[in-house]
Order: structure tokens, then C-alpha cells, then sequence
């Protein structure tokens, strides 16, 4: 008589009963887990990174006199600044490009759409201090007008011009991206669909009879808040508040690619068709990442308009939104932080090239264009990825 014996699966103690019962059916699941926000090492870092632009920059600009080494001037100021609004253009632009897969060659339409809603409140801001003194703004004094136009309304409070520069590139993003997805149009001919769409709102803002302000824009800004916006408190606080944005977006985008969502979003960059297959819908996917994409880089326009002091139809250029492409690529797409790296770097060769070299600024950026695809497909953080791989094997 034999006796019937039952096989016993030993599982570690850490084993949930979802894995339990898949390794007695001999399947198991194998879903990597949710990495950390961040790691320990670059929460210190980033709280170091903050503590040290947040007492050094207001001690070095608004402390240390001008004959200091160690004093910012406004003009450095104002270019990092410059150079940090870009940057969380290259982040937003990494978000549907590094993990939803939509190279959009129009970005720079939305980062100039910001730009234009907190330009209207500065032009309204300057009051009787420019040079028609009257209630409208200079170019419109000089074009003739005799009133404001009905979508320049409430524009004067500061609450209204944040509001619009949230609004008007996320209605402007989901409107495109719902007709452009439902129609599953993608790869390239999504791009110069996008940069089509840029080209001809450029063109729209450069006919005066849009009330921007043609080919001019919108400069000779007076003050943001009641504050003067010359002023080195005023610029220090512009700086920080950027700052304190890049950060925010940084850890926001960090946030989203690591939940649940961020993992469909990349199934729809890996594979599209297999993930309709398994029951998802990417239209909601891509609309949300659109939108988001598109808010973040207006929220970098509006921060860059104060700074920098004026804007103009020229921000919308093709050109423009090719070189946030190129931030993203030099840095290292589906990173975050490679944008973040890449916008610096190519912004500061570009100041360095265009003071000293000027006239051979755009052969390097095409140099780089050509270059990086061959050489560097995984941009400065795939350098420093496979340099770390082969420490930890030494």
C-alpha cells in the first residue's frame, strides 16, 4: 500500500499569497517593483542643492558688494534664470518624448503661449509709464487703437494672467492632442504636424491685427506685483521662484513616470498595439501627458517673459522647438534629469559660441544635431550610466 504524499512549496517569509499561490501553479507574475520617488543619496544632494541656492544666490546678489568675486551679477542672474525656464521646457518635452514616445516638434508654442499671458499682465502693469501715458499699452496707442480688444479683459490682476498661463496651453494641448490621437496619427507625421501647427500660430502673432503686439511683442516692462521689476530683490526672487519651480516639476515628473500611470504611458512608447490588446485605451493616456507637457512648458514661458524682458512671435519658431529636442537628446531622453543636464549644457555652449564665435553658433548646433544620434544615442546620462556600470565591475 503506498501512501499519497502532498509536496510542500516553502516560500520566504517576505512572499505576499499573490506570489504564494503563483509559484505552486508554477507562474509568477515578476512585476518589477515601484522604484523610489528618489534614492537617499539624491535626496541629500537635492536638499543640499537647496539650501545652497536658497541663502547663497540672495548673498551673493543683494549682499556682496559688485567688486565681490563671489557677487552675482544681474546679468548672470538673469541668464541662469534663463537658462533654468529652458530647462523645465526640456523636462516637459522628455515627458511625452523619453516615455510616451511623441516627438513633438511644437513645444516652443506653448512655452511662447505662457510667455504672452503673463506679457499681457506686465504690458497692463506698466500704467501711465510708458511713453503715450494711456491706459492701453504703447502698441496699441501707436497702431491706433481705441480700445482693448474683449480678450485682454481682467488681465490687469496678476491671479487672472497665472490662471491663463495654466489654461490657454492646456485647452490649446487637449484640444490638438484629442483630434490628433483619435485619429492615431504618430511617428513622423505627428512631429510636422506639431511643428506645422507652431509655424502658423507664429505667423498669426506676427499680423498686428492680432492685438500681440506683430513682429514687436511685448518688452519695457515696468513692475510684476506693485514690485519694480529692475529692481536686484525683484530679480533675486524671480530667480528663486524658478528655481523652486525646476525642483517642483522635477519631483511632479519623477512622481508620474514611477506610479502606474507613468507605466502605461511607457507601454504606449514600447508598444502601442500589444497594450490596446490587453484592454487599454491610449487616447486618455496620451491626452494627460500632452496636457501636462504642454502646461509645464507654459509655466517655463511665464517665468522666463519677467527675466528676460520681452516677448515676441520669434519664441514660436520651428527652430526653437528643434532645440528643446536637442536639450532632450544631448542630456538623454527618459531620464528627466538628462534634459535638465543637456539644457544647461547646450545653452551655455550657445552664450559662449554666440559672444565669442558668433558666426559659428548654428554649424555646431547642426554638429550636434548630426553627432549625438551616432554617437551618443543615450546623451550625457547614458555616459554616465555605462562609467558607473563599469566602476561597479572593477
Amino acid at each position: 500500500m503506498t501512501s499519497a504524499t502532498s509536496s510542500a512549496s516553502v516560500t520566504s517569509p517576505g512572499t505576499s499569497p499573490g506570489a504564494e499561490r503563483g509559484a505552486q501553479s508554477g507562474f509568477a507574475l515578476g512585476l518589477p517593483p515601484r522604484p523610489a520617488l528618489l534614492s537617499r543619496p539624491a535626496w541629500l544632494a537635492l536638499i543640499a542643492l537647496i539650501i545652497a541656492i536658497g541663502l547663497g544666490v540672495p548673498f551673493s546678489a543683494l549682499v556682496l558688494p559688485e567688486t565681490s568675486a563671489l557677487h552675482l551679477s544681474a546679468y548672470m542672474m538673469t541668464l541662469l534664470g534663463k537658462f533654468m525656464c529652458y530647462a523645465i521646457g526640456a523636462l516637459a518635452l522628455d515627458l511625452v518624448w523619453g516615455y510616451c514616445g511623441i516627438l513633438s516638434l511644437g513645444h516652443a508654442l506653448f512655452f511662447a503661449l505662457g510667455g504672452y499671458a503673463i506679457g499681457m499682465y506686465l504690458m497692463r502693469a506698466i500704467g501711465h509709464d510708458g511713453v503715450y501715458q494711456s491706459d492701453l499699452p504703447d502698441f496699441m496707442v501707436f497702431l491706433n487703437w481705441h480700445a482693448l480688444p474683449w480678450y485682454w479683459e481682467g488681465t490687469q490682476h496678476l491671479w487672472y494672467a497665472l490662471l491663463l498661463v495654466v489654461l490657454v496651453p492646456a485647452v490649446v494641448a487637449w484640444v490638438f492632442g484629442f483630434f490628433t490621437f483619435r485619429s492615431r496619427v504618430k511617428g513622423v507625421y505627428l512631429s510636422i504636424i506639431t511643428q506645422a501647427l507652431t509655424f502658423a500660430a507664429m505667423l498669426l502673432f506676427y499680423r498686428n491685427e492680432t492685438g500681440f503686439g506683430g513682429n514687436n511683442g511685448f518688452t519695457d516692462f515696468k513692475r510684476i506685483g506693485g514690485f519694480p521689476i529692475t529692481h536686484p530683490g525683484t530679480r533675486t526672487a524671480l530667480f528663486l521662484i524658478t528655481f523652486a519651480v525646476l525642483v517642483l516639476a522635477f519631483l511632479g515628473a519623477r512622481a508620474i513616470v514611477t506610479s502606474k500611470l507613468g507605466r502605461v504611458v511607457t507601454a504606449v512608447r514600447d508598444g502601442e498595439t500589444r497594450l490596446m490588446f490587453l484592454g487599454y485605451s491610449p487616447l486618455g493616456y496620451k491626452l494627460f501627458i500632452w496636457t501636462v507637457s504642454a502646461v509645464l512648458c507654459g509655466v517655463a514661458g511665464a517665468l522666463y517673459v519677467p527675466q528676460v524682458g520681452i516677448i515676441n512671435p520669434g519664441e514660436m519658431s520651428p527652430g526653437n522647438s528643434i532645440e528643446m529636442a536637442i536639450w532632450v537628446a544631448v542630456g538623454g531622453r527618459g531620464t528627466l534629469i538628462g534634459p535638465i543636464i543637456g539644457a544647461f549644457a547646450v545653452n551655455g555652449a550657445k552664450s559662449f559660441f554666440t559672444a565669442n564665435f558668433p558666426e559659428y553658433w548654428l554649424f555646431f548646433l547642426g554638429l550636434i544635431f548630426v553627432l549625438v544620434p551616432l554617437l551618443l544615442p543615450n546623451g550625457i546620462m547614458g555616459l554616465i550610466d555605462l562609467a558607473m556600470r563599469k566602476r561597479n565591475r572593477t
